[in-house]
């Protein structure tokens, strides 16, 4: 690596013409040799001994502006390592030294196949040595496996079977025993499941992790006791909805006995926790490091150097692809400018290249459980659609992540099994507003009889990355559109979105307000919602049937005659009603409950937020993710069966830590929830 550092600085010192190893009048190449090797080999001591002081040091600074120095910082050790050559005649100016240093740290790292897919000696050398280096530092691991548990968020069942048989995902493809693979046995199987009527990560993974997602009815809601709005990605509703999990069930969660938590809503109850929402705003101490993943990660100054140029060129490229479907005039379409190209760049590279890293050390620390969540695809989704080449890009870097994965498990010192699964698919559909000319918001006004404004207030989109890098940014992490304690006329609709689900309250009304008390205040309001064509049906309360379903044309169906009448639910699949009654029952449904239409023809759905790959409601690919799990382990369900809502979900999860015949979750077996 040394030689290699050497010949790249006499490269760029016979390029750049404001760099150089030697006076002027100095013609000895002997000379300039030593010069460079001295000058290299000063470099990358500072590299590995100030290095790592200085990134624990900026930890105190958001995670996005530490990668913006890394250039600069690294810049400066060139400097004083030319410093440090005796000849004193080595110079560079400082944004000659920034460019410099940055690629003698990607030719490192390149060199070295850090975090490369690759299958040559070179990276198989350095896996190696990683797992050499921990197995030095720390006991024998146990011979009992350990599990992986790595979550695609927003990747659907069928969108991965497509993406298989596009050859996109070839490791997927040879677990699979297809694509390449083909002829071989399979060593995984891939189970679709079907997730609650609130198909978003807050309610599926605060499920799996946690074995409750009670009374979590979107991926935000106005909660009238307290008189709040509740968001499962800001970090203080996270943590509270973490916590009433843990009420409610008596246990910590999925990963309490010897678990790791790395880039997800919620602990699991994992002593080792890194770019965990939930914890984003305590106090750091030893059991709370929320942003401990980044030091692991940017210690190492290759690592910085190649995310930081991976950053620029996603930031270059989500420009790219968002002017092209401008000049194409490609519809459905929204806005994709702004800073909305950075947080793309957050979500593939970074909060990536972090997380996988995280992910290796604890197999190399030999950790009985892990779950970790990758959200590129779900970012990119969200705004370019549920297909198309930009998220073909974004899936095979996944495969990639998963490959490399499966590389780190063959040199930990504990066999792995490595589970794959998604919280939720996504539909496409373009926006409501697209379609109609006006929100969810300015429909609920006209029909309550209030003035609509002509220009109104686009509903922010609720991608998960978005509140990583408000996390990561140390801001507010209250949304553009939304205030934690509402200000407005209280008598007043609060009309809040999640994907296609829209949830209407009324915060003057203490209590969840049936159809009777809607019908004699807004008269209008429930006709006007559910004959509209972007809707599909309302769920409300009612005094004389307990709960109801409205549709078109006057349909008005009682919970409990749901299955012999499904009306409007019909077109939603088996399921729908049984997940509408469920959410039904939870203390903080909104007033009104409002799912938008859906085709089946073309899976597509009306989104209340901008976005054109939607989650949230009910309707298509978005209530259909997938579980794709080693042939070692016990089937998900018996054949025949359906496995339904991450609760279920969750008690699989722990079956299958329970048969690797190690230390596990202490509880019981099928913890029973406790009463509300």
């Amino acid at each position: 690596m040394w030689a290699v550092s050497t010949v790249t600085m006499l490269v760029l010192a016979g390029i750049l013409p404001d760099f150089q190893l030697q006076s002027a009048d100095d013609e000895s190449t002997t000379r300039l040799a030593m010069t460079a090797a001295l000058g290299a080999g000063a470099f990358g001591l500072l590299s590995a001994l100030v290095w790592p002081l200085l990134v624990r040091l900026l930890l105190l600074v958001p995670a996005l502006v530490l990668g913006l120095l890394v250039f600069f910082l690294n810049g400066s050790l060139l400097i004083v390592a030319l410093r440090l050559v005796p000849s004193g005649d080595s110079e560079a100016a400082p944004e000659t030294a920034v460019i410099v240093a940055a690629v003698m740290s990607a030719v490192a790292s390149a060199t070295g196949g850090a975090l490369a897919v690759r299958d040559d000696d070179a990276y198989r050398r350095r896996l190696y040595r990683l797992a050499d280096r921990r197995r030095r530092a720390l006991p024998p691991g146990p011979s009992s496996p350990g599990t992986v548990f790595m979550q695609l968020d927003g990747v659907g069942h069928d969108l991965l079977l497509a993406a298989v048989g596009k050859g996109l995902m070839p490791t997927v493809a040879r677990w699979l025993g297809e694509g390449a693979g083909a002829g071989r046995r399979p060593t995984h199987r891939l189970t679709a499941w079907r997730t609650d009527w609130s198909s978003q990560t807050g309610a599926s993974q605060l499920g799996i992790l946690h074995g409750s997602n009670h009374d979590v009815p979107a991926f935000r809601w106005y909660e009238k006791a307290a008189r709040e709005v509740m968001v499962c990605n800001r970090p203080t509703s996270a943590a509270e909805l973490q916590r009433r999990a843990i009420d409610r069930t008596g246990d910590g969660g999925l990963l309490t006995a010897d678990g790791a938590s790395r880039g997800n809503l919620f602990s699991g109850g994992a002593d080792e926790q890194a770019l965990v929402l939930s914890i984003a705003t305590k106090r750091r101490d030893r059991r709370n490091r929320s942003r401990a993943g980044y030091f692991a990660y940017f210690s190492d100054p290759a690592n910085a150097v190649r995310t930081a140029l991976s950053f620029i060129a996603e930031v270059g490229r989500e420009i790219g692809q968002a002017t092209r479907a401008r000049a194409r005039k490609a519809r459905p379409r929204v806005s994709r400018g702004g800073l909305y190209p950075f947080v793309r760049a957050f979500a593939t590279v970074v909060e990536r290249d972090v997380v996988v890293a995280a992910v290796m050390g604890d197999m190399f620390a030999g950790r009985t459980a892990v779950y970790a969540d990758l959200v590129a695809y779900d970012e990119v989704a969200h705004h370019s659609g549920p297909f198309g080449r930009d998220v073909e890009k974004v899936l095979e870097r996944l495969d990639r992540a998963l490959a490399l994965i499966e590389k780190a498990a063959e040199h930990a010192p504990r066999p792995y099994r490595l589970v794959v699964l998604s919280d939720h698919g996504q539909s496409p559909g373009e926006t409501f507003r697209a379609r109609y000319g006006l929100g969810l918001g300015d429909l609920v006004r006209a029909g309550c009889g209030l003035p609509v404004p002509r220009r109104a207030r686009r509903t922010h989109s609720g991608a998960e990355a978005r509140a990583a890098v408000r996390a990561a940014l140390r801001r507010p992490v209250e949304e553009g559109g939304e205030q934690h304690r509402p200000s407005r006329r209280r008598s007043e609709p609060i009309v809040l979105a999640s994907g296609n689900l829209g949830l209407v309250s009324f915060p003057d009304v203490p209590h969840r307000m049936t159809k009777e008390e809607i019908d004699a205040r807004h008269p209008a309001l429930l006709t006007t919602l559910a004959n509209h064509p972007g809707i599909g049906f309302l769920l409300v309360r009612s005094e004389r049937h307990g709960g109801v379903v409205l549709g078109a044309y006057g349909a008005e169906i009682p919970l409990d005659r749901l299955d012999d009448d499904p009306g409007p639910l019909e077109v939603f699949g088996p399921g729908a009603a049984d997940a509408v009654r469920r959410t039904h029952s939870f203390p903080s449904t909104a007033d009104i409950m409002v799912n938008s239409a859906y085709d089946p023809a073309d899976g597509e759905v009306l989104a209340f937020e901008e976005q054109i790959g939607s989650h949230g409601g009910l309707g298509g690919a978005q209530g259909r993710p997938f579980l794709l799990s080693p042939v070692a382990l016990s089937a998900p369900v018996d054949d025949g069966q359906d496995l339904v809502g991450a609760e279920q979900v969750h008690r699989v999860l722990r079956r299958w830590l329970r048969e690797a015949n190690g230390p596990q979750v202490p509880v019981e077996a099928e913890p029973q929830e406790r009463a509300a």
